[in-house]
């Protein structure tokens, strides 16, 4: 059984596998006899990692954290500085590399930013962007002008504003879709069979995978990758 946790900007993140099976991780009460390692990707900096590792040191417990290299068993990375590209990002591309094999993706992770990575049939990273996840964007604009406002009722939907509110955030939402239609662009370039696979996480990814048919939301999709980054890291 490993024990998998994510770090990320504003929160940590545990899930237990075992089994190819994802199972909820109550931190307070870890089954550490049943733990044979711990892998870890971290983005910020966590005094309750710390912890955790502490406690698996205790018990003799193998620590692995997530890293980004240029290359991992068919992967390419796109960065030419690839310590640049962030572990999320890798782990996201991991996931989307293996359970999508021989498929070209874009692989959409929403959260407090939203990042955008291209990935071909062939597993070469073409690169992505980093944009405001919606909430961000709509904050942003909400902060630093004096008569945009939002409010707490308004949805984000992919219509045209008749107020404010949504307004603001429906123009969130649609230029969020509008990287995600200009990667698919950017992807038609190199992919000559033009099938493309979008991948969406994050907390907001359920609902943009809705506005895209065919697209997958998996909310596990960073855990499958540290998994899957162990499983490779082993073999390379």
């Amino acid at each position: 059984m490993r024990l998998l946790i994510d770090v990320g900007n504003t929160s940590l993140k545990a899930v237990l596998w075992h089994n190819q099976q994802a199972q909820p991780a109550d931190l307070n009460n870890l089954p550490w006899p049943q733990i044979t390692e711990v892998v870890y990707a971290c983005v910020g900096r966590s005094d309750l990692l710390n912890k955790l590792l502490a406690q698996a040191a205790k018990h003799h417990i193998a620590c692995y954290e997530a890293t980004v290299t240029k290359t991992l068993k068919g992967l390419s990375c796109a960065y030419e500085q690839v310590n640049n590209l962030g572990i999320d990002r890798w782990l996201a591309l991991i996931a989307g590399f293996t359970l999508h094999p021989n498929q070209a993706c874009i692989v959409v992770d929403a959260g407090t930013a939203t990042t955008i990575d291209v990935l071909t049939s062939e597993g070469q990273h073409l690169g992505g962007w980093i944009l405001p996840g919606l909430d961000l964007m709509t904050s942003s604009l909400t902060q630093n002008t004096q008569r945009v406002f939002d409010d707490e009722k308004t949805p984000f939907e992919n219509q045209l504003g008749k107020n404010t509110p949504n307004g603001l955030k429906n123009g969130a939402l649609v230029a969020t879709i509008g990287a995600v239609e200009q990667a698919k662009l950017h992807l038609g370039v190199q992919n000559s069979t033009k099938t493309v696979q979008i991948v969406f996480a994050g907390g907001y990814g359920a609902l943009l995978q809705q506005q895209f048919e065919g697209s997958i939301f998996d909310s596990l999709l960073v855990m499958k990758g540290l998994n899957f980054w162990r499983d490779l890291s082993k073999t390379s």
